[in-house]
């Protein structure tokens, strides 16, 4: 039975060109996504661009262009990047797309019809980067206070405004909260416990006097609040293009989520507001939200005004691509605040992929090919009652560790288990010393057996890389003599998963390519 798995990344906000928090969370969905292809499950990544709302407006106008231009050319940096990253989402939807403004209407009106909408004054102080009205007061003095995430002084409203009745929801949500499964990591959970233990207050979704939004039917002048409008991207993104644009579309397409993967800051919309706003308009809630950490570099927050920015299409453009995704996802706990260090990045890249991984392949490659004929060795014939090759374990326990970590959203605990292995083999290679036992003829099969052996955990390796490192684990099998995995698009039938990492699936005869290096070391002059 082929099961479904819908997972999304945020919705990016396009006030400016992707950065390199996007990035994260982007690579890590899409790992996630080709896991689940490899467990040959139905999988929809779904991401896309966030493009209404004042800071947009302002952004626009601060540039000298129309809103319309502005957040066009900002979506097509965020497409590009996806592309020119390799990155396998299925749907990327626009919420300044016509077609979302129809379901949005639907949405309203559903949950207006039950009751879940009222009218009100809104009056507090709002910060515009965001998009959020914040619960502090005045200075002593009379200044305006500061937002705290942003540092930057925060603007008095006073507007009537359309208010979601949060309120009505307290119990329900107190409840979905309480589930431990629902927020991850565990650390989170708590936080957003204490958020909803203060008590759920209705929350404006709509502004006036902001043009750059979609309209609120039968209420002249507002359109909707940015938020209210743009986690239904979600939803929308499920309905085909060509086809009908509706609720009911998205229930049979894919909906509810599995998963939504997101930055921390926004853990509060994920988990409190949105399912609030799905059981005001009946609809069924996702079942996890993750919300990882934030990055810094070189122990310092990165910010323009500190000069510390990683611009990533620079990044990509100086390393390539698959040594940030190895770096990201192995060298940071998923969920946890990371910090990027140029050293440690050239270190791990070097000595795992390049060294523990690359050598270890090239070497077993060279050895197999020059005393078996260019072919992969013949394996050991066993005894019914035998042990198991000692790699054999290691290899099994590995492949189950892999897959309980991806389940839990362990990125880097994965890695480090397919990590292990690959030492593990490389210390079995060392141990072995086929190099010196071949030089005794009557030793040629126990020969033949270990770089057998060690040839088939290294494949075992890259299957377990697939979703880390795509390229890399491709270049891996093909120099195995192996077809290279699709974990772009689905194809894989259920159970194919468990019968690619038995073991003892590398063909016995099979030719193998002639040696070369699976990544050549990073060197680098300059900075990141």
């Amino acid at each position: 039975m082929v099961h479904r798995f819908t997972l999304t990344t945020p919705l990016y906000y396009v006030n400016d060109k992707p950065h390199i928090g996007s990035v994260y969370t982007t690579l890590a969905a899409d790992a996630m996504a080709r896991w689940r292809r490899l467990q040959g499950d139905w999988v929809c990544l779904i991401t896309g661009c966030d493009e209404h709302g004042l800071k947009i407006q302002r952004s626009a106008a601060a540039a000298g262009v129309p809103t319309r231009d502005y957040v066009d050319r900002m979506a097509g940096h965020f497409a590009a990047l996806w592309q020119r990253i390799g990155i396998s989402h299925d749907r990327f939807v626009r919420t300044s797309a016509p077609r979302h403004h129809r379901l949005v209407h639907e949405f309203y009106e559903r949950v207006r019809s039950n009751g879940h909408i009222r009218l009100g004054q809104q009056q507090g102080w709002y910060c515009v980067a965001c998009e959020e009205f914040k619960d502090v007061d005045s200075g002593e003095d009379g200044t305006p206070p500061r937002c705290e995430i942003h540092d930057r002084p925060l603007e008095w409203r006073d507007e009537e405004n359309l208010f979601f009745c949060l309120s009505h929801f307290q119990e329900p949500i107190a409840q979905l909260v309480e589930q431990e499964d629902f927020i991850g990591p565990a650390s989170r959970r708590r936080e957003v416990q204490r958020f909803v233990e203060a008590g759920l207050r209705d929350f404006s979704i709509s502004r006036v006097n902001l043009p750059w939004g979609i309209p609120v039917p039968h209420q002249p002048g507002h359109t909707f609040y940015v938020w209210f409008d743009a986690l239904l991207g979600y939803v929308t993104a499920l309905c085909d293009p060509d086809g009908p644009q509706d609720l009911a579309t998205a229930l049979g397409s894919g909906w509810p989520a599995q998963l939504h993967l997101i930055g921390k800051d926004i853990l509060r919309f994920h988990a409190v507001y949105w399912p609030a706003m799905l059981l005001a308009a009946d609809l069924p809630l996702p079942e996890r939200v993750f919300g990882h950490g934030f990055l810094t570099r070189e122990g310092r927050k990165m910010g323009k005004t500190m000069g510390n920015t990683l611009d990533p299409e620079a990044l990509f453009a100086k390393v390539g691509v698959e040594p940030v995704r190895w770096y990201l996802l192995r060298d940071i706990q998923f969920g946890d605040d990371g910090d990027i260090q140029q050293k440690r990045f050239l270190d791990l890249v070097n000595n795992d992929l390049a060294n523990t991984i690359g050598n270890l392949v090239n070497r077993t490659v060279s050895m197999s090919r020059r005393w078996f004929g260019g072919c992969v060795p013949p394996e050991e014939k066993q005894q019914d009652d035998a042990p198991p090759h000692p790699l054999a374990a290691v290899a099994g326990a590995t492949t189950e560790r892999v897959s309980r970590c991806f389940a839990q959203q362990d990125l880097q605990g994965a890695a480090m288990a397919t990590l292990a292995l690959a030492e593990a083999t490389n210390g079995h290679l060392s141990e072995q010393a086929p190099w010196s036992a071949i030089k005794d003829a009557s030793r040629r099969d126990a020969v033949a057996a270990v770089l057998y052996g060690v040839l088939e955990a290294t494949r075992l390796v890259g299957l377990c890389l697939q979703p880390l490192v795509p390229e890399f684990s491709n270049r891996l099998l093909v120099q195995l003599g192996c077809d290279p995995l699709d974990s772009r698009h689905d194809g894989l039938p259920p159970g194919a998963w468990e019968q690619l990492v038995r073991w003892g699936g590398l063909p016995h005869g099979q030719t193998l390519p002639e040696a070369s290096p699976l990544m050549a070391r990073l060197e680098l002059d300059g900075d990141l």
